[in-house]
């Protein structure tokens, strides 16, 4: 009974039909591609991309050097040298995060107290020299100051979240 049900099976193609049905019904269905450049997806409020280095008002960088981002960060990425002022306060000398290492998991943003270095939900960034994945304090610093505005209202929006 099994040869003869499986004989007729082949002779009528069946499985060449179901195939062509599923075919024919994404041939018809409606298109989900994006065009890319054009056309953007939306994005979570809580996607972490390109890292930046907030001010406050006055224009002075808000890092403390208290070097929690450091210890917190689960692939080693950031390094932080720290120089003390003649006023007693801690600045940093160096603050370099390499984005090879990175992981985005956003732990650095979270252990910070003062809320100096964030994660801007920019992701069209490349590299295309040897050395471009480091970011350097300056770096991070001029991302936070172009891009302090979009910050702020994902920081808004974020705080909803929450």
């Amino acid at each position: 009974m099994k040869k003869l049900k499986h004989y007729i099976q082949s002779f009528l193609f069946l499985e060449l039909i179901k195939g062509m049905s599923v075919t024919l019904r994404y041939l018809f269905a409606r298109k989900i591609t994006v065009q890319y450049p054009d056309e953007k997806t939306p994005m979570s409020p809580r996607f972490r991309g390109l890292h930046a280095q907030r001010r406050y008002a006055s224009g002075e960088e808000r890092c403390i050097a208290c070097k929690l981002c450091e210890a917190v960060c689960p692939a080693l990425a950031i390094t932080i040298d720290v120089v003390e002022r003649e006023d007693g306060t801690r600045r940093t000398s160096r603050y370099d995060i390499d984005l090879f290492k990175c992981i985005y998991c956003g732990f650095c943003e979270e252990a910070c107290p003062v809320d100096a270095i964030v994660e801007t939900p920019i992701f069209e960034y490349h590299f295309e020299k040897r050395g471009e994945n480091i970011m350097t304090k300056d770096k991070l610093l001029a991302v936070g100051d172009k891009y302090e505005a979009e910050i702020a209202a994902c920081k808004t929006a974020d705080a909803k979240y929450r």
